[in-house]
């Protein structure tokens, strides 16, 4: 039943996950950002689906995962807010700028 060893996905999320993160340390674009931490969660759900396989009469790593999709979803939806008011005032979406709001 189990085709693809476990290593596998935890092969490729380590290596999602390793992306996102370099990914926000790096970069300056507050949309990058965001990005990146959606990747990063992406990452931590493929993790916890593929430990699911591993003992089936268990859902709690998929319901912990779906957890995870609607807090990323309103994470996406309320930094995209964030963002797009920050544009509107600053005219850029650098996080280098984003200090320059106390007034």
């Amino acid at each position: 039943m189990n085709a693809v060893p476990l290593e596998y996905f935890l092969t490729v999320a380590g290596v999602l996950f390793t992306i996102g993160a370099i990914g926000f340390l790096l970069r300056r674009n507050l949309l990058v950002l965001l990005m990146s931490i959606e990747l990063m969660l992406n990452a931590v759900n493929l993790t916890l689906v593929a430990f699911n396989r591993i003992h089936p009469q268990n859902h709690a790593g998929q319901i912990f995962a779906f957890f995870i999709i609607v807090v990323a979803a309103a994470e996406a939806a309320i930094g995209l807010a964030i963002v797009l008011s920050f544009f509107r005032v600053r005219k850029t979406v650098r996080s280098d700028d984003a200090d320059l709001l106390r007034n």
